[in-house]
């Protein structure tokens, strides 16, 4: 049975992924947390989980990500999936609602991955003809994710990046961008990273995800996968830097899926994106009071940090991103100060 809850729009500011360890923490805690994300393929049944989601939907912003959709799936999406995910939508009224740009059904069969797409105008009418038809079924705009990837299609006539501005323009949805997926993808299909965030439409981007990944050595080449198994890591935090100072404060999620830790320490990773994004936005303040012909600040007035050392994991990141830094802090490497953190 659906329920009316009270609209809780997501804020620009970090969430976590609720997984089935921390349910039971998160009632009887009610830590801080700017709001949750759940896998919808989760939630399509009935049982205590559910009954829990119910509850704290009452106390935290909710964003339902989707795994299962298929919007790649030339046969179209599976309308008993769909109608399942419209029953969760209608259930749990969640701020957010999310796939990914990918295929993982065909004839009839199922993979458990999701895989790329050919970049071309052909599958870009296949794609924007699903996401309508889901846009319609849950009468909402939503966010589709880039992928992580490890092959390409040679023949593909435009790239990811180009291929999902345009389907922003076919179908009005907003767009997830992964900056985990971004800087997989990049690095094993060599491309760079900080374009390819840069060549998305701004307006569209409603969610950034944050996780970590897990570096192979395949030969003599270093693969990373996408598994969601550890800390945001460094070169992650530099980029999601860059998305921040780009695009200006996003909802932004900590996704864990392997090897869960406890939750404080997925807390504690939303605690680091909210302290980047806000030290972000005080630089481009002090940077815009600093130009301003017409004002002129004390020095007395600005905070003061000679001195100061930290091992924050994510400082490092922005304070090297300044061209002009206005302020002096003593820092380690980005390497250094993460591992001192973690």
């Amino acid at each position: 049975m659906s329920r009316a809850f009270q609209p809780l729009t997501i804020p620009a500011s970090a969430g976590i992924g609720l997984r089935s360890p921390h349910i039971s923490e998160m009632l009887t805690r009610r830590p801080s947390a700017g709001w949750l994300e759940v896998h919808a393929e989760n939630y399509m049944g009935d049982g205590a989980a559910v009954e829990a989601l119910e509850r704290l939907r009452q106390i935290y912003p909710l964003s339902v990500h989707g795994v299962g959709l298929s919007l790649g799936s030339a046969q179209g999406v599976d309308r008993d999936h769909l109608e399942r995910l419209r029953k969760v939508c209608e259930r749990f009224q969640p701020d957010l609602v999310s796939e990914h740009l990918a295929w993982s059904v065909a004839d009839g069969a199922y993979l458990n991955d999701l895989l790329p797409l050919r970049y071309d105008e052909a599958a870009l009418a296949i794609v924007a003809r699903n996401v309508a038809t889901v846009q319609d079924t849950l009468k909402r705009s939503v966010l589709i994710e880039n992928l992580s990837a490890y092959v390409a299609f040679a023949d593909s006539s435009m790239n990811e990046a180009e291929f999902l501005a345009e389907l922003v323009v076919q179908t009005g949805c907003g767009l997830l961008l992964d900056v985990n997926n971004v800087q997989v993808s990049a690095h094993n299909l060599q491309y760079d990273a900080k374009t390819f965030i840069d060549a998305l439409p701004a307006d569209a981007i409603g969610e950034i995800h944050l996780a970590g990944h897990a570096t192979n050595q395949v030969g003599a080449d270093t693969v990373l996968i996408d598994d969601h198994g550890s800390r945001v890591p460094p070169v992650d935090w530099g980029l999601y830097h860059h998305a921040i100072s780009h695009l200006g404060p996003r909802p932004t999620l900590i996704e864990w899926d392997t090897d869960v830790p406890v939750l404080d320490v997925l807390l504690g990773e939303a605690m680091w994106a909210d302290m980047l994004s806000a030290s972000i936005m005080f630089s481009r303040k002090q940077a815009a009071r600093q130009t301003a012909p017409t004002i002129v600040l004390p020095v007395s007035s600005l905070p003061t940090f000679e001195n100061t050392r930290t091992s924050m994991p994510v400082l490092a990141a922005f304070a090297a991103a300044r061209a002009k830094p206005a302020m002096h802090m003593a820092l380690p490497t980005i390497e250094g100060g993460y591992h001192a953190a973690a």
